[in-house]
């Protein structure tokens, strides 16, 4: 095999006489003359101490520096930026969530594209982090891994009870309706969140996680082995030795992303009772590939594949429990093995997803109640409907996992903003039956199409998750659970009908039988609203916030920039 053949785009940066200066400054950063002839692998290390969720990602992706040198390559690490949506959520600073994607996959490029990078290991763990590499990952084509940082293990509640960071979210709630002290509130805060690793229901980050590895990004269990474990540096080790042997049978991204495997990837978000960001960063994923992928494709696969996952946020148990019980390779056999997935697609092991699975145990053949059985479901459809309806023409997502109830009808409460609506909950405005409206958080207006937990956990905390509606033009964290509908669109900022929603107005949602989100008045009153609407100045006019608003497309074709 040639150099060239061996490292087909590195070679431009160091191979040839010309190339004598590129190859100076690599001999300072370590190169020896062997190297040049090896592929050059970048490692995108999302290395942070500002969020638990990346706090141990070093030292996961020094063991992908090893497995790469294991393999014959040449790794060179190299950081790129995270945010912490926890931390982020409830004020101003979530306004940085969702376009931190964005970030993180330019960031990428830039570095491994300049450097010509043969292949690419990617390490991240927050929410953002994930659909952000393999965005990148599509982007570049080069063969690519991702390894996730793993999931934290649960805290202990003042109870013995297994709590975590939505327990916190919730508490503020019940302190708010006189059922929780401040020091009662204090002994969770303390307890939520024991260590490294995402947060640990199926919320955004095990979501996205368990989406990456069903597609064939990533390694088998790489969505469920805990953070904290000697299995998780095992398998960071082992992708980088992996990713060389991608290199030189140059299987690329493009080649793993596919109709078939975007349909296995939601298959498992659908059966794992998965976030609605999901749909977002499943949808950015397949423009990036350049997959046709429409809002029909998840209501297709929605209407036939079962929410099997006790998992919360509307079950009871965490990805730590998941793993005790085979983890996702154990449920992903049983999907198989039902139908529900293309065993012919091809993974970043160079096997095929059917060939991953075959000496796994299919997750029904021990004592369990993690997953239930198909006869006996969650749900015995999908939890993510899409919605349309004249509040939502171009579509709207809402989650029904674990709802007694999927309908409601009630009186719009109107807030221009999360914070106005926070004000609202935290004096106890809001009462059983209404719909609430919160509006001006779509991806231009917001800008940044903020996560609204920190509303929907106090509500949930005041009792009222299952008596209540609520519609906004922004998101919801994979922690949310309650009758919610997020992603409407047009958003409000670009003269959505959400923007011409009065006080008090008649509003419906019904998420499972018409599927749609409605404002009951009359259409020639709602045309003499819009002729009336002024749209509102930008809030942002500088900086990465205002470049995101100028350049994000619409909730319903994933929120992306172009």
């Amino acid at each position: 095999m040639t150099i060239e053949n061996a490292k087909p785009k590195s070679s431009l940066t160091t191979v040839g006489p010309e190339r004598a200066p590129n190859r100076a400054m690599l001999r300072a950063v370590g190169f020896v003359d062997g190297d040049f002839e090896n592929p050059m692998v970048g490692i995108a290390s999302l290395f942070s101490d500002i969020t638990p969720c990346n706090s141990h990602l070093d030292r996961l992706a020094r063991k992908g520096v090893e497995g790469v040198r294991s393999g014959g390559g040449v790794p060179q690490i190299f950081g790129a930026p995270t945010a912490s949506d926890g931390i982020m959520m409830g004020h101003r600073g979530m306004r940085y969530s969702l376009v931190s994607r964005e970030v993180i996959a330019d960031s990428i490029e830039v570095v491994a594209g300049g450097m010509n990078h043969d292949g690419l290991l990617a390490f991240g763990g927050c929410d953002k982090n994930m659909p952000g590499c393999v965005m990148a990952m599509a982007r570049l084509n080069i063969p690519s891994i991702f390894v996730y940082g793993g999931s934290i293990l649960p805290g202990t509640g003042p109870q013995g009870n297994d709590i975590d960071i939505v327990s916190i979210f919730e508490a503020v709630g019940q302190q708010q309706a006189g059922n929780l002290s401040q020091s009662g509130v204090h002994k969770i805060e303390c307890e939520a969140c024991p260590g490294a690793g995402s947060c640990g229901g199926m919320y955004t980050a095990n979501t996205m996680s368990s989406a990456i590895e069903a597609m064939g990004l990533s390694l088998p269990y790489g969505a469920s082995n805990p953070a904290v474990s000697a299995a998780k540096e095992r398998e960071s080790f082992l992708a980088g030795k992996l990713l060389v042997n991608l290199i030189h049978k140059n299987i690329r991204p493009r080649d793993i992303i596919t109709r078939k495997s975007l349909e296995n990837a939601y298959t498992l978000v659908l059966a794992l009772g998965g976030s609605t960001n999901a749909i977002l960063h499943l949808m950015a994923i397949a423009n990036e590939a350049e997959v046709d992928w429409t809002l029909a494709d998840f209501d297709r696969l929605n209407k036939k594949v079962p929410h099997l996952a006790d998992l919360k946020p509307g079950g009871k148990y965490v990805m730590n429990d998941l793993h005790r019980v085979g983890g996702t390779p154990a449920v992903l056999k049983a999907l198989l093995e039902l139908g529900f997935l293309h065993g012919d697609c091809i993974t970043v092991t160079g096997k095929t997803l059917a060939e991953n699975l075959a000496t796994i145990s299919n997750v029904y053949t021990k004592p369990q109640d993690v997953i239930r059985p198909i006869q006996a479901p969650m749900h015995k459809t999908g939890h993510l409907v899409i919605l349309h309806g004249n509040l939502a023409p171009n579509g709207a997502v809402a989650k029904v996992a674990g709802l007694k109830s999927t309908t409601i009808t009630g009186p719009a409460k109107v807030f221009d903003g999360e914070e106005a609506c926070a004000k609202a909950i935290a004096e106890r405005k809001i009462k059983p039956g209404d719909v609430v409206i919160i509006r001006g958080e779509g991806p231009v207006g917001g800008p940044g199409m903020r996560e609204m937990l920190s509303v929907t956990a106090a509500l949930v905390g005041q009792g009222l998750g299952e008596s209540i509606g609520l519609i906004t033009d922004g998101r919801f964290s994979g922690g949310t659970h309650g009758l919610v509908v997020g992603h409407v669109s047009p958003e409000a900022f670009c003269g959505g009908t959400i923007a011409l929603v009065h006080e008090g107005d008649s509003i419906t949602i019904d998420a499972e039988g018409s599927q749609t989100i409605t404002l009951n008045v009359p259409e020639t009153e709602i045309a003499k609203r819009r002729q009336a609407w002024v749209k509102p100045e930008p809030l942002e006019r500088k900086g990465v916030l205002a470049k995101y608003a100028r350049t994000v497309g619409s909730a319903s074709e994933g929120a992306v920039t172009c």
